[in-house]
């Protein structure tokens, strides 16, 4: 059997995977990435969007993939956050605005259609990048020099590194043999679009609710995109209004502060959960995205920690190849593993105790959530540190989320 092999495979075929490939394309290593085609089904279009903090948008510019979904992006200037509890200990309003920290945006939101549809665009330039649709992987097998990867269809190849981009119940991370483990919150979020007859300045408002978040994030002209947390019982309700109701649901829980609302697009609901694993890699094979890490979406964290992932993973194969080594062996793998290590857990543990400081009825905690807001909006240097470091972070981001990173991304 004649079984062609790559420096590197990707896993999937959703917004990490396909930035993966192209990232790992874009540094010269020989890539093919094999998934599903995403949002295959009309019947269900995903609806869903991801606000991309600075970082990640660099990492869309140096591989050459950012010009070609720009115009689906409005940009992220101002973060407000209300308290809307309704507890006796309330929490100021914060409005973090981007300009205090530079001329640039905390970052864009885009919906997901767009983003691969751009990625997949700029696949097709890329000589280093092969890609094929495939209704899934069916079997992964991690080998001494390489890992063998066989198609629903029949078709198979190798590399000698995988990464792993296949979603929470990833088969990369099984072959691996890596464990994970996982828990839930007793929440449900919903996930949509919707008109506004006020213009939201760029500006996403996140109302603290006692289920969750209620969190709307601009898109271009008088669109926007919303996260609602809530109960899962309420969540279920809500799902079940028609159109009208709920733009009358969404009115009242803004407060005004867009308007009118029309033109609810398509929901989509899930539960919230998390998911953690021992390891990001081992056995020629390195996760990336939800296969690595699921956390609720708060904070604009998921995808973006998706997105270091594979500019830290695309870095670690650059550098290997680089000195005529290989991309998939044990050194590049542990200097993966300790790279993301520290940057998810942190991540990780901040949502959950943001998550479980809204919803906990114990007094103290929510007097420690109000006292944390009460500084970050009277102290401008804490603040400005909070944004630098939280929301928009300089420093520890691998070169390829660093402007300028590369002069021009190769093909």
């Amino acid at each position: 059997m004649n079984t062609r092999l790559y420096d590197a495979a990707v896993i999937g075929a959703g917004p990490a995977g396909f930035t993966m490939a192209v990232a790992l394309a874009s540094t010269g290593c020989r890539t093919v990435i094999a998934g599903p085609p995403f949002n295959s089904d009309p019947a269900q279009p995903d609806t869903r969007t991801t606000a991309l903090l600075r970082g990640s948008v660099q990492l869309l510019k140096n591989i050459g993939a950012w010009d070609l979904c720009r115009q689906h992006a409005a940009p992220l200037n101002v973060i407000r956050i209300i308290d809307d509890t309704g507890r006796l200990l309330r929490a100021p309003e914060v409005a973090f605005d981007s300009a205090e920290i530079g001329d640039e945006p905390f970052g864009y939101n885009i919906p997901n259609t767009a983003l691969v549809a751009a990625l997949r665009a700029r696949a097709g330039t890329m000589n280093e990048l092969d890609f094929i649709d495939t209704a899934a992987a069916t079997q992964i097998i991690p080998g001494t020099e390489c890992v063998h990867v066989t198609l629903k269809e029949g078709r198979d190849f190798s590399a000698r590194l995988v990464a792993g981009a296949d979603g929470r119940n990833s088969l990369c991370r099984k072959a691996a043999g890596i464990k994970t483990s996982g828990w839930s919150y007793e929440q449900m979020a919903l996930a949509f679009n919707f008109e506004h007859s006020e213009p939201h300045g760029n500006a996403s408002n996140e109302f603290h609710r006692p289920f969750g978040p209620f969190t709307t994030v601009p898109l271009p002209d008088r669109n926007s995109s919303l996260v609602w947390v809530e109960a899962p019982d309420e969540a279920t309700r809500l799902l079940a209004l028609s159109d009208t109701a709920m733009a009358q649901e969404i009115e009242m829980r803004l407060q005004g502060c867009l308007g009118s609302i029309s033109n609810v697009g398509p929901r989509a609901a899930f539960p919230l959960s998390g998911m953690k694993v021992d390891k990001y890699a081992a056995h020629r094979i390195a996760l990336v995205g939800d296969a690595a890490h699921v956390i609720p979406p708060i904070g604009a964290q998921g995808l973006n920690l998706g997105f270091r992932d594979a500019a830290v993973l695309a870095e670690c194969a650059s550098v290997a190849l680089g000195k005529g080594g290989d991309p998939g062996s044990k050194e590049t793998l542990r200097t993966y593993n300790r790279a993301r290590r520290k940057d998810v857990t942190s991540r990780m543990l901040a949502v959950d105790l943001l998550n479980r400081s809204l919803i906990s009825e114990f007094v103290p905690i929510q007097a420690a959530r109000g006292m944390g807001l009460h500084l970050l909006n009277g102290v401008g240097p804490l603040r400005r540190l909070f944004m630098r470091e939280g929301l928009a972070p300089k420093s520890g981001l691998p070169e390829l989320m660093q402007a300028p990173a590369i002069p021009n991304a190769t093909s």
